[in-house]
């Protein structure tokens, strides 16, 4: 069983920067995929960026050259580097895990507000 937990949320003003991390118990280094979701209100969850056992990674087209994910296999931990913030950025962020062909494992997700 893995277990994923995020935090580096908070409340930013437009333009800054704030980089999450997800904290895994399990070996996530053989998993497919790793990657981070998000929902604002009213909205559905979509995906914002993955990055693959391979270290391929992609990008939603709305965060494409501001946010970066990254992965710390040592330390079993991804991140996701976020700068130039706006707010439509601001959601709750879900770090998630994908072993196989689904994502399986979700984090608790934590808030990040942009503000204007």
């Amino acid at each position: 069983q893995v277990q994923l937990v995020e935090s580096g949320g908070g409340l930013v003003q437009a333009g800054g920067s704030l980089r999450l991390s997800c904290a895994a118990s399990g070996r996530i280094f053989s998993f497919n995929a790793m990657g981070w979701y998000r929902q604002a209100p009213g909205k559905q969850r979509e995906l914002v960026a993955t990055l693959t056992k391979g270290y391929t990674t992609s990008y939603a087209v709305s965060v494409t050259g501001r946010f970066t994910i990254s992965r710390d296999n040592a330390n079993n931990t991804v991140y996701l580097q976020m700068n130039s913030l706006k707010p439509e950025d601001t959601a709750v962020y879900y770090c998630a895990a994908l072993p196989y062909r689904s994502w399986d494992y979700w984090g608790q997700g934590t808030q990040v507000t942009v503000s204007s």
